[in-house]
């Protein structure tokens, strides 16, 4: 599509986009904010883009299925929200399933008890997860993990002890992983020098063969964004996992923005030698 910053990827390559959309709230008395308005602008932007994964953050219930609707019947999308009962907002995968198989997928929370949903600790006053899921590329054969997770913006530390516990996980996998998510941390951030410590992750935007884009800042609150602001919406790669673009899509949408972070993109190849080739 002429419009899209990136747009439908052939294989061996996978478009990978995450995205805060941002809550829907109920009564909020600010135009823009208003998820009604909202909707249609990110129906259109998702149909353009056609992502083959796309990590999403604050996603209430309803609004993964309308993601899910936008962006067509060969889509699919693993995980619920953060409370028990999978109420409230979450971070869902969804995948674009003619591309991709779906082997497991599991929803984590980042606590001291990872398998209690609503859990907390850390100093966080809300729940926070991360979602795994397991995929095989049906183009190639090769599998990999994708994480997608939304870190905590009041606590610094809750953010740095979950970096620590996502880093070690993604440690013990033999399989190429990628992670997306808003890391409520800029590039240097406690936070984020954690996640990329033992070179166990690289951070896409830097190890990009081409950039597509200035490097926005992510959080503009609908407002036009400004470069050198902080970028927090992060996708990070294991090493051997070649980035080939990457972009921050600033631009609005019919005049207006879907959210107030802006997604980002990135096009990358795993390694050939990846488990399942």
């Amino acid at each position: 599509m002429n419009d899209a910053v990136i747009g439908p990827v052939a294989a061996p390559g996978l478009h990978v986009m995450t995205f805060n959309v941002r809550r829907r709230i109920t009564g909020t008395t600010r135009p823009r904010d208003r998820w009604s308005a909202r909707r249609p602008l990110l129906r259109r932007l998702l149909r353009r883009e056609q992502p083959s994964v796309l990590g999403v953050q604050e996603a209430m219930p309803d609004q993964a299925a309308a993601i899910a609707e936008a962006l067509g019947p060969e889509y699919a999308f693993v995980g619920r929200g953060r409370e028990r009962g999978g109420r409230g907002e979450g971070c869902p995968v969804f995948f674009d399933g003619e591309r991709l198989e779906l082997l497991e997928w599991e929803q984590v929370a980042l606590s001291d008890e990872p398998s209690r949903a609503g859990s907390r600790s850390w100093g966080n006053p809300l729940p926070r997860l991360y979602v795994e899921a397991v995929f095989r590329d049906r183009a190639t054969g090769i599998e990999f993990v994708a994480i997608n997770t939304h870190l905590d913006p009041f606590s610094a530390k809750s953010r740095v002890r979950a970096a620590e516990a996502l880093r070690r996980r993604l440690a013990g996998s033999e399989r190429p992983c990628i992670l997306t998510g808003d890391l409520n941390a800029r590039p240097g951030s406690p936070a984020v020098r954690e996640l990329l410590a033992e070179d166990r992750l690289q951070d896409a935007w830097t190890v990009a063969r081409t950039r597509l884009t200035p490097e926005w800042g992510t959080n503009p609150g609908y407002r036009p964004p400004r470069v050198g602001a902080s970028r927090i919406d992060w996708i990070a790669v294991t090493p051997g996992i070649d980035v080939e673009r990457v972009a921050i899509d600033a631009r609005p949408v019919d005049g207006a923005w879907p959210s107030d972070h802006l997604p980002v993109h990135a096009v990358i190849v795993l390694p050939q030698r990846g488990a399942g080739a």
